[in-house]
């Protein structure tokens, strides 16, 4: 009997029928983006650089996935929003620094592909890059039945933005005195899905909705408020939550004060912690705690940028300040 690819595990007429159907999804391509010279299902995705717009442009680009909160999708059959999630690990990276994400490509990988939920995969995708402004510009689908087992998938996303050269927000100007603002987050996000695993076992089906809300997408908020006021510095909160996170945007000599009672921290982080037995330490290290992104800017700056978020349809608190100190956050 001679072999062939399908007898082999792949099913090269899924494949074809999944690009079938995304080109029947309402992409974000032109009329979002005119600088897409291309569509979905070619070798390559083009993308025209607007050189009108932007004086001295520069690319900015970050590449990511979901983590462990695809395990619980799987578990329960639901996974359009892990689409979602995806495009925000990666767009709101992206802003921290200040740029505008542009386009996005993403890699599924299944162990057979299952046509439908596929699509639900790239529905999710879909709408997160309506929710950052940005274009799908393309992507890639495996089947690698011998690397996972049936009904088990993978998927990363890679997106690329651009911001001015004197706009770029990169921490170096924040000084001690300056405010932190919290943006809140969703809910988990897309971190600490590990030890959320264990933690939900056996209660994971009726946790489900509130285990897979997608993540926020920050993109088009911040964007707005760079208009109006001067940032100075922006820190994703995802994996190794406060703790290690801000540090990152941190100069020399500095350190931040946050003040744990200024925000609404969501009941799922405090059944987490009481169910799991966990410090509020590793807590705060460990997930976002009801913040999903910081923003740093001189103490005058605070209130208009509140205002500007609450009318941009964010919560936003004052959570601290910068003070002396060793590029590290002291939870108070």
């Amino acid at each position: 009997m001679s072999l062939t690819y399908q007898s082999a595990g792949v099913d090269i007429d899924a494949g074809m029928e999944l690009v079938r159907r995304i080109k029947q999804l309402k992409t974000p391509q032109k009329g979002v983006r005119w600088q897409v010279l291309s569509g979905i299902g070619g070798f390559s995705g083009l993308f025209e650089l607007d050189w009108i717009r932007y004086k001295n442009p520069i690319l900015v680009s970050g590449c990511d996935g979901v983590g462990t909160k695809l395990k619980i999708a799987q578990r329960v059959n639901l996974h359009q929003t892990i689409g979602i999630d995806l495009v925000a690990m990666c767009v709101n990276d992206l802003v921290t620094c200040g740029g505008e994400p542009l386009f996005f490509l993403d890699y599924l990988s299944f162990g057979k592909l299952d046509v439908d939920m596929a699509e639900d995969l790239l529905k999710g995708i879909v709408e997160g890059c309506h929710q950052a402004g940005c274009a799908l510009l393309g992507g890639e689908t495996a089947e690698m039945p011998s690397v996972y087992p049936e009904g088990e998938y993978d998927l990363a996303g890679f997106a690329v933005g651009v911001v001015e050269k004197e706009e770029i927000i990169d921490g170096s100007r924040i000084n001690v005195g300056d405010a932190i603002i919290g943006i809140a987050s969703s809910g988990l996000h897309s971190n600490g899905f590990s030890l959320v695993r264990k933690v939900f076992e056996s209660d994971m089906e009726a946790f489900k909705d509130e285990l897979l809300k997608p993540t926020k997408i920050y993109v088009k908020s911040v964007l707005e408020l760079k208009k109006a006021v001067d940032i100075k510095g922006i820190a994703h909160i995802t994996g190794g939550g406060f703790l290690d996170n801000i540090p990152r945007i941190l100069p020399q000599g500095t350190k931040t004060i946050i003040k744990k009672g200024s925000w609404n921290i969501p009941l799922i982080f405090s059944e987490i912690q009481k169910r799991g037995e966990v410090t509020d330490s590793e807590m705060f290290r460990t997930f976002n705690m009801g913040i999903g992104l910081v923003i740093i800017m001189a103490e005058k700056e605070t209130q208009t940028s509140i205002e500007r978020l609450k009318a941009l349809g964010e919560q936003a608190y004052l959570i601290g300040q910068v003070e002396r100190g060793n590029k590290e956050v002291e939870i108070i």
